[in-house]
């Protein structure tokens, strides 16, 4: 376990390519391969020639950096809990790459039939194979007639006899719903079309020719410079930021999954493989471990988690671009799970010390293992570091969230947050002042109900419809005759989490304390404050909340402040924002 978490050896090796065998493969938590090998993963959405890879050695010698980023990765050996996600998922019993047992005539056939066109053949000219896995391949094509016609294009080839399972089948109807539902942002590879025949389903996509985002770190010695790296990382948030508004969660976001739309050092970055993605409810947590073993979030693994987990990998992505190695690293996937969890990335070694504070302080910010203090992918596009006049900050559905909170609290918490948001400092207003001009305000600067319920619907997709986001409308029905200025807004969507995770935050709350003493501080009974936490008739209330009150005049104290503007018991608190 100590390998888990020491640190790099001395010396770190240079990044090379080297031919690799045509046996070697690289795997991953969701028992897939690199999407850019021959062999590619179920879920792999690569529309681009696979390039060569480095012979990894079997076993890593022992002057080999510890959290080296190389490619490919060392294999992982697949943990237990992950096999048997798998052998749900393939239908195996220990699943082995090639490898799936095929139906038994005493189960129920299984439905194949997906309903898409089956005039494939009429539509494109399939070109050579790019890629290969046991679910199927990728090939080039050309579309034969209609809009596109003459247009190179990327066609994933799923082969029906390997759909052996419901989960399996379903894996696919969902990859293509969800790349069909999102629409319209400029970085998320292009969906055509899907077509069926009785032996396939065939998924037509942009042909992306730049390569992957992998690709590019390793050709560029490892490691990008900062400025390089906020133009990628802004192109990653606003791709990631755009699927939460819509509900979607990717939940395998790796430098593997950016392609670049071409070769120029310039061209846009495309976010792809949607395969293990799913829709998300606003107030839903999910529970199933997918995703590759080095991005993997620690909730997850814990098995509750959402859209920030997402985030979580960015903040992985973002570690490796600015110094060429990984985060959390181990030589077994039970290893890299362990650092995960229990270890803190390192930001002592070089070329960290060179590395400004600010962007240190953005990579840690979305490295939080604790989910409530991390940042949104909406929120890291107005930090310091990435802030940019030519980044579009997105609508963020957190605002939402912590908005509903806010209509449902009772009037001293709401008393408290209005103190906690007098002491937030112009940085930290220019996200929610982004958010208020998003809900188009009125003339008098105000906002109400409609303007929350016209914002949704103007950056709806069939997405959104799909992960039932508009329910988060419910229940704030409070704001229908009542109208919120800026002031109100800033208090309603302040998250006290994430304001908790800076290294501002006692200084907030002993600020806003006097605030509240001046203007909201009253005599308090503990049935009352009781009552505030919901604590039951069977907890006893002056124990737990003794300290709540100065016993001098009866009003609330500094701790007890703090701790209503927490919430009651962590159990709740990491289920809210």
């Amino acid at each position: 376990m100590g390998q888990c978490y020491g640190k790099c050896d001395d010396a770190k090796q240079p990044l090379t390519k080297q031919p690799e065998p045509k046996s070697k493969v690289r795997t991953y938590v969701n028992g897939g391969v690199s999407p850019f090998h021959p062999k590619f993963s179920s879920g792999a959405n690569s529309p681009v020639p696979a390039s060569p890879l480095p012979n990894f050695p079997a076993s890593p010698a022992p002057s080999t950096p510890r959290r080296l980023f190389r490619k490919p990765f060392p294999p992982p050996s697949p943990a237990k809990h992950i096999q048997s996600s798998l052998a749900k998922r393939q239908g195996t019993s220990k699943p082995k790459e090639g490898v799936v047992q095929e139906t038994t005539e005493s189960e129920k056939p299984l439905d194949k039939v997906f309903g898409y066109a089956k005039n494939f053949s009429a539509k494109y000219e399939l070109g050579h194979e790019v890629g290969r896995g046991h679910f199927g391949h990728t090939c080039l094509a050309k579309v034969r007639k209609g809009e596109l016609k003459g247009q190179p294009v990327a066609v994933k080839i799923i082969s029906k006899a390997k759909m052996t399972t419901a989960i399996a089948i379903e894996d696919v109807r969902r990859e293509v719903k969800i790349l069909k539902a999102l629409t319209g942002h400029h970085n998320l590879v292009r969906f055509y079309d899907a077509c069926e025949d009785n032996l396939n389903v065939y998924i037509v996509m942009e042909l992306c020719e730049g390569g992957e985002l992998l690709d590019r770190i390793l050709s560029r010695g490892g490691r990008y410079s900062e400025e390089d790296a906020k133009v990628v990382v802004s192109q990653i948030l606003s791709i990631v930021a755009f699927c939460h508004l819509q509900g979607v969660v990717h939940r395998d976001l790796k430098p593997e999954n950016f392609l670049f739309t071409t070769k120029d050092e310039s061209a846009p970055l495309k976010a792809i493989d949607f395969g293990l993605s799913d829709f998300i409810k606003p107030d839903e947590r999910l529970t199933d471990i997918v995703g590759s073993a080095y991005y993997v979030a620690p909730e997850v693994l814990h098995r509750s988690y959402s859209m920030e987990a997402d985030v979580w990998s960015i903040g992985v992505i973002t570690y490796i671009l600015l110094c060429g190695s990984r985060p959390f690293w181990a030589r077994t996937e039970s290893g890299i799970f362990r650092a995960v969890l229990r270890a803190d990335p390192s930001f002592d070694e070089v070329p960290w010390p060179s590395v400004s504070p600010e962007a240190k302080d953005f990579v840690k910010r979305l490295l939080n293992k604790d989910l409530r203090r991390r940042m949104t992918a909406a929120q890291a596009l107005t930090h310091p570091w990435i802030r940019d006049d030519n980044n579009k900050i997105p609508l963020d559905i957190l605002v939402y969230k912590l908005v509903r909170s806010y209509l449902r609290a009772s009037s001293m918490k709401r008393a408290a947050l209005r103190a906690l948001s007098k002491t937030l400092t112009e940085d930290e207003l220019i996200y929610l002042r982004a958010q208020f001009i998003l809900l188009e305000p009125n003339r008098n600067g105000r906002i109400s109900y409609e303007n929350f319920r016209t914002a949704l619907l103007k950056n709806a997709t069939e997405a959104m419809k799909e992960s039932r986001v508009f329910e988060v409308l419910t229940t704030m029905d409070a704001l229908t005759f009542k109208k919120m200025d800026f002031q109100e807004f800033c208090a309603a969507s302040i998250s006290v989490h994430q304001l908790e995770g800076t290294d501002r935050w006692e200084q907030h709350a002993r600020q806003a304390y006097e605030y509240f003493e001046s203007e909201g501080n009253r005599v308090v009974a503990i049935e009352e404050l009781a009552r505030e936490v919901g604590l039951g008739p069977t907890v006893p209330a002056q124990v737990v909340l003794h300290e709540w009150v100065r016993h001098s005049d009866g009003k609330l104290s500094f701790i007890g402040f703090t701790k209503l503007l927490h919430g009651v018991t962590p159990r709740s608190n990491t289920r809210s924002q």
